[in-house]
């Protein structure tokens, strides 16, 4: 079985390949695991050495077909457990991912697929990020981020990119959390940000910065 940390950099390498579509540098990949580039280059030797990942000097590393599906599992018991900790025992979807990150490596596949039943087998987690399938790769979905979206027109909020607990709770504050219906007002081109009015709230203006991290479906 993969140890713990293998399971966490393979996790990051997939939410950092998927965003990107390309191969990781190994300093964003540093920084993302909060650790210096030397431990992060000794780390990847280990992997490629497993045939996890392949990394290529001056370009970065990518996960391999055997990395992807590692990390597509670490994934799925990640977002099921988070789910599971807001429907199930009621904790608050800000502080889910700090608990989920201690569960996921201990957590039996048998134990999971019961929760997957129990939860009715879900297709995204409490922010929106999908759930992988027990067996092939997640449907990968195009979306525009509330920065992106047109005056006028009506959008329902699908994903949260920044989980951070400050950031969820300042979104729920202002009623945009996935599901929530939203019409943009005004986008203001020189002042950076976008003004939209929540379903049942009052208008709220979010700098661009933080309507990056919220992707919606378009509704007309």
């Amino acid at each position: 079985m993969p140890s713990v940390t293998v399971e966490n950099y393979l996790k990051q390498l997939y939410v950092q390949q998927a965003a990107i579509g390309a191969p990781v540098a190994m300093g964003k990949l540093a920084a993302a695991m909060g650790v210096v580039p030397g431990t992060v280059t000794s780390m990847v030797k280990v992997l490629a050495e497993s045939r996890l990942v392949a990394y290529e000097p001056r370009t970065g590393v990518r996960l391999t077909r055997a990395g992807e599906q590692l990390a597509l599992r670490v994934l799925r018991r990640h977002r099921l457990i988070e789910l599971f900790l807001v429907k199930i025992l009621g904790l608050d979807w800000s502080e889910v991912h700090d608990e989920a990150e201690e569960l996921e490596h201990a957590l039996s596949d048998k134990v999971l697929e019961r929760i997957d039943a129990l939860l009715g087998h879900p297709s995204v987690d409490p922010h929106g990020d999908p759930i992988p399938p027990a067996k092939g790769r997640p449907r990968r979905i195009s979306r525009p981020t509330l920065a992106a979206t047109t005056a006028g027109k009506r959008y329902r909020v699908a994903r949260l990119l920044d989980q951070e607990a400050r950031f969820l709770q300042f979104v729920q504050r202002r009623g945009l959390t996935p599901g929530a219906v939203v019409v943009v007002i005004e986008r203001d081109a020189s002042g950076d940000s976008v003004r939209l009015r929540p379903r049942g709230k009052a208008a709220v203006t979010l700098g661009n910065t933080a309507a990056a991290k919220i992707l919606v479906e378009p509704l007309e």
